[in-house]
């Protein structure tokens, strides 16, 4: 999926992920995209380097460590982006679980809108 369409659908899915969790604030529209840009940035640049930084720990605990790794990601775009806040760990945890879960399901819509269509 190209860059564009999958910005606005990850924003799409931060604010229906901020819309059931009490403990994630995000204010307007605008604030989801930035977040949305902000973590693609952090998860090209940092995340790898994190991951292989933490490789130990996420061999022993099975790759469980990678849901402690996407939290802190989250945590520092919290910090970064006016607007949008997550009142702690647990809730950046959780955030990362539905966030993934909510962005896979709407990108998979649109997949299968677009094969369905007829030219």
């Amino acid at each position: 999926m190209p860059f564009i369409p999958k910005l606005l659908l990850t924003s799409v899915a931060i604010l229906i992920a901020g819309y059931f969790l009490p403990g994630v604030h995000v204010n307007t529209f605008w604030t989801a995209l930035v977040v949305a840009l902000v973590l693609s940035f952090l998860n090209v640049f940092l995340k790898p380097l994190m991951v292989i930084l933490t490789i130990p720990f996420t061999v022993v605990t099975f790759g469980l460590f990678l849901l402690v790794i996407n939290a802190l990601i989250i945590m520092i775009a919290s910090s970064w982006v006016n607007g949008f806040k997550v009142d702690g760990f647990w809730w950046a945890m959780l955030f990362s679980i539905i966030l993934s879960a909510v962005s896979s399901l709407l990108e998979n819509l649109v997949k299968h809108d677009e094969n369905t269509r007829n030219y």
